[in-house]
């Protein structure tokens, strides 16, 4: 299992909206400048979200997004299968059961990617937006607002190679 940038973008917005999920919609510019996200890609992934009926859009002065259901009846699975895929590490748990099933002389190594999926898909079948929030004691609505950093650039020492005493004049 590969939790992709987006799916990472997605859970943070679906945090924000689960802290808020008392305040009505948010508009996508305040979730994007909220959670530190660039807000065109959010817009594609509250998209998706909408049309998996996760969250609802709002139109009017008062629009954006909401959760169409309360933070503890979204799991983490459900989300990320969505933005990701499967959570096995290859193809879903029928395709790995059906490699332990032909190919024998590598049995028992996909019988452990299998249970690797089986357990993580234990943990984020059973852990909703509610359980993040209330393990990182985000139930204030007024959440702080992040300063946009800038980017440094990084300085590397230049290394030149020439021939010896060249520079030594």
């Amino acid at each position: 299992m590969r939790v992709s940038q987006k799916g990472l973008y997605a859970l943070q917005a679906l945090m924000m909206l689960a802290r808020r999920h008392h305040q009505g919609a948010i508009k996508i510019r305040e979730i994007a400048y909220e959670e530190d996200l660039p807000e065109k890609f959010l817009e594609l992934i509250l998209l998706e979200l909408k049309n998996a009926r996760i969250v609802e859009s709002v139109r009017g002065a008062k629009g954006g997004y909401q959760l169409r259901r309360p933070p503890s009846e979204i799991f983490l699975s459900e989300i990320i299968r969505l933005i990701d895929g499967p959570l096995a590490p290859f193809g879903d748990a029928d395709s790995l059961r059906d490699l332990i099933d032909r190919d024998l002389p590598h049995r028992s190594l996909y019988m452990v990617f299998l249970q690797v999926r089986d357990a993580a898909a234990k943990i984020l079948d059973s852990t909703s937006l509610a359980d993040l929030l209330a393990n990182s004691g985000s139930h204030s609505s007024g959440a702080k607002r992040r300063t946009r950093r800038k980017k440094e650039a990084t300085v590397l020492p230049m290394v030149v190679h020439g021939s010896k005493g060249a520079n030594e004049n």
